[in-house]
């Protein structure tokens, strides 16, 4: 039986593999030594993944993919408002193609310019406009008054992210 993995704002997908299942899967039988690790790894996934859905929840009113809002708020709170194209990916942790695809969505709605740097025609800035400044400072309002979303987790999830961590407290020697 294939576990299905849901959707950011829907239920669940039929038939559609859950990733961290998948990948726990193909470690353990890559490193069968290390399938405990492993199980705890893929636990702080989920854990991530279901609050990273939490976050996404309160940004969809803004139209924004929680990359999008890193990238905006990356450049709303740098000095100039501007950076690098090349350094965006490594501030965001992200590959330079994906930091392309974000800033050229942002870019078509009018919320991101790009140009070339004054002093260096190969670099490429990355720069915010108002509107980009002021919706990312409405949607850094609309997180911090949600708490993230992490406050107002149903009583399911708070106990699935305690049972996803608990391997991990485990492992670390916090738990028995």
């Amino acid at each position: 039986m294939r576990e299905t993995v849901k959707t950011t704002y829907g239920g669940p997908v039929p038939d559609t593999p859950d990733p961290i299942a998948e990948a726990h899967r193909q470690w353990s039988l890559r490193w069968p030594e290390h399938a405990d690790h492993m199980a705890a790894v893929t636990s702080v996934m989920r854990a991530q993944q279901l609050l990273l859905s939490r976050i996404e929840a309160v940004l969809k009113p803004y139209a924004l993919t929680f990359a999008a809002y890193e990238a905006l708020r990356l450049l709303a709170f740098t000095r100039t408002g501007t950076l690098p194209m090349g350094k965006m990916g490594a501030r965001l942790m992200v590959h330079p193609a994906s930091v392309t695809n974000v800033i050229g969505r942002l870019e078509q709605r009018g919320l991101v310019g790009r140009g070339p740097s004054p002093g260096d025609r190969r670099v490429v800035l990355a720069a915010i406009t108002p509107a980009g400044r002021e919706l990312a400072e409405e949607a850094t309002l609309a997180l911090n008054e949600s708490g993230f979303g992490i406050a107002a987790l149903p009583a399911e999830q708070a106990a699935e992210i305690t049972a996803a961590l608990h391997p991990v407290r485990h492992a670390a020697g916090d738990v028995d």
